[in-house]
């Protein structure tokens, strides 16, 4: 079995860490997807939406391991290694894109949600101090304003649609809307980012995402829910019960066959 690595406080190395968990980790939700979707035209497309969120999480791991090389003196970690070789306090996603797939409302609706944070950081990181963090925000833009798309036409046709989807809907926005409260929250990591340049505050894409998110579930006949006091706190490695199954099966073969290629 593959001793795990550890990676260094560097605030800038788990700044991008962060970013590339949380779409490794949907990434690997969505892929639970394939071969179980509602139709096929969706069957393909959630699996290229993963697919988009797995290459951005590439490369972010890559930097990353490139960062934590500059910090360290070291030798750089492969995205491979960090990708599969942390623990599970080591991976700093929010809790949101651990939960499990749940029904097809609710992947839609996470969806819509991740996306629509998402195209607002990569937009605001279009101008980061990080000049290949700029480069990757360029790319990734462009793909989650497809996502935010696809996901948002998804819940505007089950939110208007038949009694038993406007059902599923209103069930997926209230377990999933407590938990979006932790994309916003503000630490130690993303006041070090504001200062160097390197990416904004968390909090500053709130207000933003709250208008868009409402402006979408009006048009899907939902209400948007009163804030919770409930936080999560993937970000800071602690995460829920969800995420040693996930991390189990994204990291056995690594684990069981060290090194191994296909």
């Amino acid at each position: 079995m593959t001793a795990s690595i550890r990676v260094s406080d560097s605030s800038d190395v788990r700044y991008v860490l962060r970013l590339a968990d949380t779409c490794l980790v949907l990434a690997q939700r969505l892929s639970e997807w394939c071969g179980h979707a509602p139709i096929l035209e969706e069957d393909i497309a959630l699996a290229n939406v993963a697919l988009d969120l797995l290459g951005q999480a590439r490369v972010l791991l890559t930097h990353a391991g490139e960062l934590e090389a500059r910090a360290s003196g070291g030798a750089a970690l492969t995205c491979d290694e960090l990708a599969f070789l942390r623990e599970e306090r080591d991976y700093l996603n929010p809790t949101l894109l651990e939960l499990p797939r749940g029904d097809f409302a609710f992947t839609v609706l996470r969806n819509a949600t991740v996306a629509s944070w998402l195209r607002l950081l990569w937009g605001r990181l279009l101008g980061s101090s990080d000049l290949q963090l700029a480069a990757i925000a360029g790319k990734a833009l462009k793909e989650s304003r497809y996502h935010q798309q696809h996901a948002a036409d998804w819940v505007v046709r089950l939110g208007r649609g038949t009694e038993e989807s406007a059902r599923r809907m209103t069930h997926a926005l209230e377990a999933l809307w407590p938990y979006t409260a932790e994309l916003f929250e503000v630490d130690a990591l993303d006041e070090a980012a504001a200062a160097s340049g390197l990416g904004p505050r968390a909090c500053e894409l709130r207000e933003p995402w709250l208008a868009q998110m409402s402006s979408l579930l009006a048009e899907a006949h939902l209400t948007t829910p009163l804030e919770s006091p409930f936080r999560s706190s993937g970000k800071q490695g602690r995460h829920s019960e969800h995420m040693g199954y996930l991390l189990a099966d994204l990291q056995f073969l690594q684990r069981a066959y060290p090194g191994g290629v296909w």
